[in-house]
């Protein structure tokens, strides 16, 4: 599927959020209302809609951690959330970003800071609170979305099955949130010891040497998960150092506080 229009689209969005240098997302607003940016999803294909939106997703991210201007990589951040949150999905799609991103999105809210944007920090924590993001190893950046979609088990499904199953729902997920790890593991070692059974019962009248490698003792999925949540633990807490964005009580009123002022800077 041919995505240039639409990163063509957002290119023209952020060159004219940055043509005066601007660095509020309420800035951003006003030009994605000038630019009626959100009938972007009218034009979209009905199909194939988890590839779209990582791809819109990406192209942004892509502004986000580059080595341009502060106001091109607030550009992408900000795009990035208003594409989010104005997406008329639901459950909304989730936003893909590695850890690799992830790191730079904090140099990011640094850089920010620095200067004096407290929305960005406020912004992103909300993004955070939210769950807004679905965390990966592949940057989109060095790998195409479609590769890393089928990395995700999303793109290959057939549409039929998105619409007869809640699987999109899995789809949009977020690791350690959605996942009862320890229903996961429970199973887990229960389809271990399952395989384990058929296998012995098989040798008996089949010649099972090719497959028994299934049954050998490996990390259970569930194992796997919980060390990949108590990573990400770790990660989202070195976030949070490294960009001064605690989970404190002041959070909710700062974040009201900007709400109201960007309000009333569009009015």
């Amino acid at each position: 599927m041919n995505m240039d229009c639409f990163k063509k689209d957002i290119g023209e969005l952020i060159a004219q959020f940055t043509q005066d240098e601007s660095k509020t997302l309420a800035d951003m607003k006003r030009v994605w209302i000038s630019k009626k940016f959100s009938y972007i999803y009218e034009a979209c294909p009905s199909t194939k809609l988890a590839f779209i939106m990582q791809s819109l997703y990406a192209h942004c991210i892509g502004y986000m951690v580059s080595n341009v201007s502060l106001s091109q990589r607030l550009g992408g951040l900000y795009c990035l959330y208003c594409l989010y949150e104005t997406q008329p999905f639901k459950p909304p799609f989730k936003v893909y970003i590695s850890l690799g991103e992830l790191k730079n999105l904090s140099i990011l809210v640094i850089d920010a800071k620095a200067n004096g944007i407290g929305v960005v920090p406020t912004s992103v924590k909300r993004m955070l609170e939210r769950n807004t993001f679905l965390f990966g190893a592949v940057d989109l950046a060095e790998s195409s979305v479609t590769e890393t979609l089928i990395c995700l088990n999303v793109f290959h499904l057939d549409d039929r099955l998105f619409d007869s199953t809640p699987i999109e729902n899995y789809v949009r997920m977020n690791l350690g949130m959605e996942v009862d790890l320890s229903l996961l593991k429970k199973m887990s070692a229960e389809y271990a010891e399952a395989k384990n059974v058929a296998i012995k019962e098989a040798s008996s009248i089949l010649d099972v040497q090719n497959i028994k490698h299934i049954a050998e003792d490996k990390e259970l999925i569930g194992v796997l998960v919980e060390m990949i949540s108590d990573d990400w633990r770790v990660q989202k807490q070195t976030f949070y150092k490294q960009t001064g964005l605690g989970e404190t009580d002041e959070y909710e009123q700062e974040l009201e506080q900007l709400l109201l002022q960007q309000y009333s800077d569009d009015d």
